[in-house]
């Protein structure tokens, strides 16, 4: 065991100083050699610095284009997502009539969505990312990575769903109604084939029931109407809604309670 460990170190010791001569050698085609071997061997991270060092060099040149791709893909296989993403990029728009400049427009997308966080974290590169796709698909609608592209655009979307209904809620949580209805209403209109919008039709009722139950004297009765407005709707989209048992109890609530309202007045 002692022997093999010893092997190893050596072999890595070696290894290391080799790759230290290539970094030295000032001959550009010598690191462009070691750079593709290192990569053909999956090993992104050497390869990754010599592309890195010799690509200012040759950006004119043929090889420039392939040192440009395959730097974006060691970066890509090394999970820097986002700096992946910006190499992409700069090879499209560098080399515009590639025949790998459509592969690397879908690969920056996809380096962004591999990027997005989970839904309840801030969506900024997810949204960069399903913007990047559905240009992706417009500028290229028959290309051979079209279904992946949909499919992530599907699979973003439904994060963003789910991080907009989880806002919406919190809202509602926090007993913030007024600013809960607005954002149940604006899922609704945002995502109307959502599986959620029975429940936030539900929930937009009590947001704007329990609004009115907290509102001074002068402003209950237009909140209540409101409220029983929202019942209705409820009501006529979702007539056999699980929720439908306590929606009434509240909306018969409400009923008395502008009832109480009008005999005050």
């Amino acid at each position: 065991m002692r022997h093999f460990l010893l092997i190893i170190i050596i072999f890595l010791v070696a290894s290391c100083s080799k790759f230290r001569r290539i970094e030295k050698n000032p001959d550009w085609k010598v690191k462009y050699d070691a750079a593709m071997n290192y990569y053909e061997n999956k090993d992104y991270y050497r390869s990754s610095i010599l592309f890195e060092q010799i690509l200012p060099i040759i950006r004119g040149l043929p090889e420039g284009e392939k040192v440009q791709f395959y730097l974006a893909y060691a970066q890509y296989y090394q999970e820097f997502y986002l700096l992946a993403a910006h190499h992409f990029k700069t090879f499209y728009e560098t080399y515009a009539r590639s025949e790998f400049a459509q592969e690397a427009r879908y690969m920056r997308a996809y380096s962004l969505y591999v990027n997005s966080p989970e839904y309840n974290l801030d969506q900024t590169s997810s949204i960069e990312a399903v913007v990047s796709m559905q240009n992706f698909i417009n500028r290229y609608p028959n290309s051979e990575f079209r279904d992946d592209a949909s499919k992530v655009i599907d699979d973003i979307q439904q994060k963003l769903e789910k991080k907009a209904y989880e806002n919406a809620k919190q809202y509602y949580k926090l007993e913030y109604f007024k600013a809960a209805v607005v954002a149940f209403e604006s899922f609704a209109n945002d995502y109307p084939d959502s599986e959620f919008n029975e429940e936030i039709s539900f929930l937009k009722f009590m947001a704007q029931y329990r609004l009115a139950e907290k509102s001074i004297y002068s402003k209950q009765e237009e909140r209540y109407r409101k409220a029983n407005e929202f019942y209705l709707e409820f009501l006529d989209l979702y007539p056999s809604s699980a929720y439908l048992r306590e929606a009434d109890k509240k909306y018969g609530d409400s009923l008395s309670k502008l009832n109480q309202l009008a005999k005050n007045n």
